[in-house]
């Protein structure tokens, strides 16, 4: 049996450089470092350290103690949509604890569509920023991201999800070489997601969801007169309303779910820490924020 102490240490350096990479630093076969993940995760989950999963009878009895308030913001009869969220994940360096937390969320607010920000991916290697030298090759991280959005897939098979700036870094790349469009695999495709809805822009119950690359959600709110919910803005969640004589709107940004200590993120070091959170949109008209305790 691993002790935890070894388990903590192979579990680390997979979350720096991902899971083949720590088995080949350790000379030690990928399934003892997916193995040491686990055993970490249930040590943690056990001790009920913050930000990670509750056990079974936590979620009951914080589904309880939820029910009263979403009672309270949504209309009670009758057909209520409930939109989950959620922010950039960047994967393969998205937070271990975040997907539980969106699950969690999900349960607790019953929600019937789910929203991905964008960004689902981070595409390090060919980034417009600088690429660390000793990260991942393209085909290690992109296999690593594709196993890693395999959870949320699992969950969620049917989804919408925006297209961020870093999804489309390969595209980007594509055209800036002069490839057309019919040589280039759709994202759905190439990220073994058949059934995620890849858009630019979304509008559900009159409200639009767009990547955020524009600016914030209070400022794209008020120039289109819609209530918005965005993401792109990493250190960034809230939900701020603008009140008129005939309207009233929202801007939300959602947060994101990265982990800020991988290497991906070194450029964003000096942009502060990161809002670890996602949102829920009830028929359109109420957004509550739910950041994660870290």
């Amino acid at each position: 049996m691993m002790s935890l102490k070894k388990a903590t240490l192979y579990r680390d350096k997979a979350l720096q450089v991902g899971t083949q990479e720590a088995a080949d630093a350790f000379g030690v076969q990928k399934d003892t470092i997916r193995s040491a993940i686990n055993i970490v995760d249930k040590a943690l989950r056990e001790e009920g350290c913050e930000g990670y999963a509750p056990s079974p009878a936590q979620r009951r009895k914080r589904l309880k103690e939820r029910e009263a308030h979403i009672k309270s913001v949504a209309p009670p009869k009758g057909n209520v949509s409930r939109v989950l969220c959620i922010g950039d994940i960047h994967a393969p360096f998205d937070l271990d604890s975040y997907f539980d937390f969106c699950v969690d969320v999900h349960e607790r607010y019953k929600c019937d569509k789910v929203v991905f920000i964008g960004d689902v991916v981070d595409n390090h290697y060919s980034s417009y920023h600088e690429a660390d030298p000793d990260g991942m090759v393209a085909g290690r991280e992109l296999d690593l991201a594709i196993e890693r959005l395999q959870r949320w897939n699992n969950q969620w098979p049917e989804a919408d999800v925006l297209i961020g700036n870093h999804d489309r870094i390969v595209a980007r790349k594509a055209q800036t070489a002069g490839i057309a469009n019919r040589w280039i695999r759709g994202y759905a495709e190439a990220l073994n997601t058949p059934d995620w809805n890849f858009t630019e822009r979304l509008v559900i119950d009159g409200v639009q969801y767009i990547h955020g690359e524009g600016g914030t959600a209070r400022t794209k709110s008020r120039k289109d007169l819609m209530s918005t919910v965005q993401g792109h803005l990493h250190t960034q969640a809230y939900t701020e309303w603008t009140v008129g004589a005939g309207y009233k709107i929202f801007g939300c940004q959602v947060g994101c779910g990265i982990n800020h200590e991988s290497y991906a993120m070194a450029y964003a070091k000096n942009f502060g820490k990161p809002a670890i959170g996602c949102a829920v949109i009830i028929d359109g008209k109420v957004c509550i924020n739910e950041l994660m305790s870290l």
